[in-house]
């Protein structure tokens, strides 16, 4: 597991490695990840938005951006987490993620970034 606090917002990470298939005549590696948002603050917080870097040893790093996290955004008070599972595809049987979430703090108002540890991931047969 992959942990980082930032502003008192603690983010961890598990990752696992789902299968390989073919799509467009080529073969692809599913990997799946499970965050947990755990707040650790005195204040409520909502996660409004998202920021990853993907990063696959065969191809440039991919940028994805997007309201939220599946579809959600959501508030979590002091002491409260929020986990989720998501997951991604890469060409190659190893590769990285990291990234942020922009948040409110409901009782400043104020924004601020949370960021997502690097996380690895890899297939377990490519690894010695």
């Amino acid at each position: 597991m992959t942990t980082q606090v930032t502003k008192g917002i603690k983010i961890s990470v598990d990752t696992s490695f789902e299968g390989t298939f073919f799509k467009n005549y080529r073969i692809h590696f599913a990997f799946g990840y499970r965050i947990t948002i755990e707040n650790q603050s005195k204040d409520a917080v909502q996660l409004t938005s998202r920021h990853w870097q993907i990063f696959d040893a065969l191809n440039q790093v991919e940028f994805v951006d997007g309201e939220g996290v599946i579809g959600k955004k959501p508030v979590i008070k002091p002491g409260e987490s929020h986990s989720y599972t998501s997951g991604c595809l890469l060409t190659s049987p190893i590769g990285a993620m990291r990234g942020h979430y922009d948040m409110v703090n409901f009782t400043t108002t104020k924004r601020f970034k949370v960021f997502i540890p690097t996380f690895k991931l890899s297939a377990h047969f490519a690894l010695n």
